[in-house]
């Protein structure tokens, strides 16, 4: 098992300095166009900088991949693991994407993820995030909402689903608990009002994780303005080519509720805007399912949350052994089914031959030919 760090470091920014500043829970309340205004992109970018390797080292030590879709649903887990109340994962879908240590995390490290944050929010305070080139822009928003997602529900852990966490009686995503140059944002505004709002291209979906199996996968690294294009075109097609992206019902093409949320800002022609989006990143399983099915209808989901252990603290612990040797560390029997489960899909993907998808764990990769230097 990874090493967790006790703390997390502050970003740097720039010359190295930051600040924190206390932020409230925040009921919604709606924002003004004057407000938002103030978040538009800047006509002539500068050349600064913010550095998120703190960030990028503790997503590689607390995010664990689930590889690339099989398009396979997994069956039902062994009843052995769980009496009248059923622990660990259920869905179908568990195990495709990505999935966070939440189990793991002491409170010292939850309180670095909170400290991280407002850091993050004192860095607009110190840094023009508007004058940044848009890439860095981007790298900034999609950490920030992804820091402060993990930030909230590692307070609230154990729970089954991130949507049933609320901040003063005001749902996780729309709580605005989140402040940027004296602007309280929930996560929604800033993928939404902000993200959503100035960028055209709709691959910025897949930067922002919602803590649901459902949703885009949380990257293993930090987001940054070098490599944004490149972890969103990764993350699109992890999300395209799975089952909780797309996939057949009654003969119609079923589709994420997500592109439902993102419809008004990305898909105006639903069917047809959408389908040429899917299009862009289909793989050749994924290309003959929409060539089979018709329509789009965006009722695919799942909610329950992003974790190993299934957001239930388990009673039950096994021993995990090493080279045959049983080691001291011990983990839920339902996290270790899924583990198991996990290296069984990866032992069908090298059975299957399949070539142009390699699973990588916890190691650094060269850039990809051919990425977009800019995202739109």
């Amino acid at each position: 098992m990874p090493f967790l760090p006790m703390r997390l470091a502050r970003p740097a920014l720039l010359a190295g300095v930051a600040l924190a500043i206390a932020v409230p829970a925040h009921a919604q309340t709606p924002l003004s166009n004057d407000a938002l205004a103030t978040f538009a992109p800047s006509q002539s970018p500068n050349n600064d900088k913010i550095d998120y390797s703190i960030w990028d080292e503790a997503m590689k030590n607390i995010v664990i991949s689930m590889g690339p879709s099989l398009r396979e649903g997994a069956g039902r887990p062994d009843p052995s693991f769980g009496t009248r109340r059923q622990y660990g994962h259920v869905s179908r879908y568990r195990l495709e994407g990505t999935r966070v240590m939440f189990s793991f995390l002491d409170a010292d490290v939850i309180a670095s993820f909170t400290e991280y944050r407002k850091d993050l929010e004192k860095t607009a305070d110190i840094v023009d995030i508007q004058a940044l080139s848009r890439n860095e822009q981007l790298a900034f928003w999609i950490n920030l909402h992804n820091v402060a997602m993990v930030e909230q529900i590692a307070n609230a852990w154990p729970v089954r689903q991130p949507r049933e966490i609320k901040l003063d009686g005001v749902p996780l995503d729309e709580a605005r608990f989140i402040t940027v140059e004296g602007i309280k944002l929930s996560p929604r505004d800033i993928r939404e009002q902000i993200v959503y709002r100035h960028w055209k291209d709709p691959v910025v979906m897949y930067g922002f994780w919602r803590g649901e199996i459902g949703g885009p996968s949380l990257q293993k690294e930090a987001f940054n303005a070098d490599n944004v294009a490149r972890l969103l075109v990764r993350g699109a097609a992890d999300f395209v080519n799975s089952l909780r992206g797309t996939q057949e019902g009654g003969g119609k093409l079923q589709v994420s509720e997500h592109y439902r949320e993102a419809a008004p800002f990305f898909f105006p022609d639903f069917e047809k805007d959408l389908r040429a989006h899917l299009t862009r990143f289909a793989d050749e399983k994924t290309v003959a399912l929409l060539a089979s099915a018709s329509g789009a209808d965006p009722v695919v989901n799942e909610r329950d949350i992003a974790d190993l252990e299934g957001g239930v603290r388990e009673t039950t612990y096994s021993n995990i052994t090493s080279n045959g040797q049983a080691i001291s560390f011990r983990i839920p029997q339902s996290m270790t089914s899924l583990l198991r489960e996990r290296e069984a899909k990866f032992q069908e993907i090298i059975r299957q031959g399949r070539t142009g998808t390699v699973t990588f764990s916890n190691i650094d990769l060269p850039g990809e030919a051919g990425e977009p230097a800019e995202v739109e």
